[in-house]
């Protein structure tokens, strides 16, 4: 059994980035057992083991550390969608369109709690900021390379892109809090009809 003297030492510090990780780790943990309301600041810092002036360098506010666990669901989200869409066969636009929804399908409803506590029960004062959607910008590079490789036939890639994107998003936003367990498989195969119907395929 180690003792205090060949025990590692705790680190004193730890770089801002893996801090700023933790606090917001500890606050997504808290908020989705307690809800947002019932959470103070004072009970996620002491989930995260940090002092209380070392949220407030990293965050403005509860809601400051709100968006950002926003932001890291959108970025999250975008990068399995990425990489759906590089992965497979290079030719294979139907196949790798398809892994494209399965991920955006996988990617909303393992986190769907997550989703709904920081997309409709986080209101903030505050408009949000309006930013160009990574996602819906890569499906309609993904959309106008495939009508370049003659899979497909897409006049507007990006309009179509964002129809695509926002009927994925609106579907899952639907079923994700329902009381029933969704059927993945057939939620992806009825995108991928209704969307190769729109491609013409």
């Amino acid at each position: 059994m180690p003792t205090s003297a060949t025990r590692p030492a705790r680190p004193r510090t730890k770089p801002p980035d893996v801090r700023r990780q933790e606090l917001m780790n500890a606050a997504q943990r808290i908020f989705l057992r307690r809800g947002i309301a019932a959470t103070s600041v004072d009970q996620i810092v002491a989930a995260a083991d940090v002092a209380k002036g070392t949220f407030y360098l990293h965050f403005d506010s509860k809601e400051a550390l709100l968006q950002a666990l926003q932001g890291r669901f959108v970025a999250d989200l975008d990068g399995a969608l990425r990489a759906a869409l590089a992965g497979g066969r290079a030719g294979d636009w139907r196949g790798r369109l398809r892994a494209w929804i399965r991920a955006g399908v996988d990617g909303y409803l393992d986190q769907a709690a997550l989703h709904h506590l920081v997309f409709h029960a986080f209101r903030p004062e505050a408009p949000p900021k309006r930013h160009e959607n990574p996602s819906i910008r890569e499906l309609a590079a993904f959309l106008a390379a495939g009508t370049r490789a003659g899979a497909w036939s897409v006049e507007t890639p990006r309009l179509t892109a964002s129809m695509m994107f926002h009927a994925l998003h609106g579907l899952l936003d639907e079923v994700g809090g329902g009381p029933k367990r969704t059927d993945r498989g057939q939620l992806a195969q009825a995108l991928a009809a209704f969307f190769e119907r729109a491609l013409g395929l």
